[in-house]
């Protein structure tokens, strides 16, 4: 199973694109701050994620967000590859909520 769900606040623009054949994008980096505990041991986690919303359906839940909108995304990872030939984990959002 590949699925994800991560809470966070947007730290970088979102960057608004459409596809050649017309889809909708919206990209940004949101990033989560926590203590975890693993081990018996607490343990801070700290990350920065790139997050992906495609769609129509995602266009109403991405048009408003803005550098420190807290949110929780879920959706799943997958790997993309960049000019420099360089790979990431990307995370490809299904649901955004908004968190007040």
């Amino acid at each position: 199973m590949n699925q994800l769900v991560l809470s966070g606040v947007v730290c970088k623009t979102p960057k608004l694109s459409q596809s050649p054949a017309g889809i909708p994008h919206c990209i940004f980096v949101i990033e989560h701050k926590s203590m975890q505990t693993e081990a018996d041991l607490n343990r801070n986690s700290y990350v920065r994620l790139q997050v992906v919303a495609s769609g129509k359906q995602m266009q109403q839940q991405t048009q408003h967000l803005h550098v420190g909108q807290a949110l929780q995304v879920s959706g799943f990872l997958n790997r993309h590859e960049g000019r420099n030939g360089l790979s990431q984990l990307v995370l490809h959002a299904q649901h955004i909520e908004r968190i007040i």
